[in-house]
């Protein structure tokens, strides 16, 4: 079995259950929660092939939620996003690069990492609050969840891959 199919199946796990033990009851000033499985879908390399991307994403969508009790919210969520990941990661990798890169600080460098992290963690915000709503009666505390879930996903992304990059 090829090496790099077992991290990833532990990245999977690790993710999921970080996610569903104990950032799922973190619940910053009413509207920060951290989505840390979003981390995963991020990782994939630039020449993964765009089914396995859709069927991981799938999955991972699935695994938040039987865990958060989010019937569908975190699947569709994930499924847009990893549909979204290769179209934003040519955004910022050049025409020369290998074609089995895989996005981190170190291969795209601080500023491109930072800002691919942060377009993909929005647009999956976006998304997941919307669907998980269903509704702009209460469009404040939906930008609020939007702005703070953001936030505070991109911080976390950015903490653990300055881990792994030592």
């Amino acid at each position: 079995m090829n090496i790099e199919i077992i991290k990833q199946f532990l990245t999977f796990i690790i993710l999921c259950l970080a996610q569903a033990l104990v950032l799922n009851h973190i619940n910053l000033f009413g509207c920060a929660t951290p989505l840390l499985y979003v981390y995963f879908i991020l990782l994939f390399r630039h020449d993964y092939p765009r089914w396995g991307t859709l069927l991981w994403s799938f999955f991972t969508g699935l695994c938040i939620d039987i865990f958060s009790n989010t019937p569908g919210v975190a699947a569709t969520s994930t499924t847009l996003l990893g549909l979204m990941q290769p179209y934003v990661l040519n955004l910022f990798i050049q025409r020369d690069s290998p074609e089995d890169l895989k996005p981190t600080i170190r291969s795209l460098g601080m500023a491109k990492f930072i800002y691919y992290t942060i377009i993909c963690v929005f647009a999956y915000n976006i998304i997941f609050f919307t669907i998980e709503s269903f509704n702009f009666f209460n469009w404040l505390q939906w930008l609020k969840n939007i702005g703070g879930s953001t936030v505070l996903t991109v911080i976390l992304i950015i903490v653990i891959e300055n881990v792994r990059k030592r």
